[in-house]
């Protein structure tokens, strides 16, 4: 049964100042609950599915929409839609965002669906999150105590449970600049090729040093456990080692200590495993020449 929308109250605030304080006075006068694009929150209204009766509405801070870069990397609003992302210069650097921006729904979601709000629906198939991963952002969370700073990588706590107080309102996300002679890589592999739901999504970053050995090696998937996360074993795998053919097959067989998707109404535990090894190991043949079969 559809939410009935005559018992909801939504709160518009002016200003980010004020939307922190009506977040923080929520505390004692019941739960506030962020509304930005709605692309997700209205489907679960009107599948009746939301419980929550208080909203406050966004859609008037400017200032959280800003992107901007700068020596030490990008600052994006949480407010920033995935077209505005996509579309800004200054995302230009950060590859892997511009792609997954553009595989968030059709047209139409990718205009009002925003990054904030991508991170806050905690959802393990949210296109963003892996390459925010695979990429060490870093989010901003506001209250009336000031801004504090979470490690992309801290953020989730559990299936769809963020590590954020209850009148904190992410307010940003920032992405270190990347390093030079990094190579990278977002896959999203669904039922079709555009509009999907994710069945395994990736994002990887690898650097080679001069000396020719794997200095840095980020891998991050959605869509293969409760959260987004890194694949740490075979990560290890790559560290300190020369590309080759074997390493290949080591970081593949690192793989299963790290992930173990479960079957779900979209797809099979062991085919999102071969899925991920495949992608992997395409990573990796694209990354260097080295991990390719001479």
């Amino acid at each position: 049964m559809r939410t009935a929308l005559s018992a909801l109250e939504v709160v518009r605030p002016r200003s980010v100042a004020q939307a922190l304080a009506l977040m923080h006075a929520a505390g004692t006068n019941g739960r506030l609950t962020p509304l930005a694009g709605g692309t997700d929150l209205f489907v679960y209204l009107n599948a009746g599915t939301l419980t929550d009766r208080r909203y406050l509405d966004l859609s008037l801070l400017a200032p959280l929409r800003a992107i901007r870069a700068g020596k030490n990397g990008l600052r994006i609003g949480a407010l920033a839609t995935f077209d505005a992302i996509a579309r800004h210069a200054a995302t230009a650097g950060w590859p892997m965002l511009r792609q997954a921006a553009r595989v968030i729904g059709a047209a139409q979601i990718q205009n009002r669906a925003t990054l904030g709000g991508n991170i806050a629906n905690a959802s393990p198939a949210g296109d963003s999150l892996p390459v925010l991963l695979a990429y060490g952002a870093v989010v901003h969370a506001g209250s009336v105590r000031g801004e504090r700073e979470l490690p992309f990588g801290k953020l989730y706590t559990g299936y769809r449970r963020l590590a954020l107080e209850p009148d904190e309102l992410i307010v940003a996300v920032t992405l270190p600049a990347v390093r030079t002679r990094t190579r990278v890589l977002f896959r999203k592999v669904g039922t079709r090729a555009a509009q999907s739901i994710s069945k395994v999504v990736f994002a990887g970053a690898l650097r080679v040093s001069p000396n020719g050995a794997v200095d840095h090696a980020r891998l991050a998937w959605g869509s293969v456990a409760a959260t987004t996360l890194r694949s740490h074993a075979a990560e290890e795998a790559l560290l300190g080692s020369r590309p080759s053919p074997a390493l290949v097959a080591a970081a593949r067989a690192a793989l299963a200590r790290d992930i173990a998707p479960i079957d779900d109404i979209r797809s099979e535990g062991e085919y999102r495993f071969a899925v991920a090894q495949a992608v992997l190991a395409q990573f990796l043949r694209t990354a260097h020449a080295g991990f390719r079969a001479r």
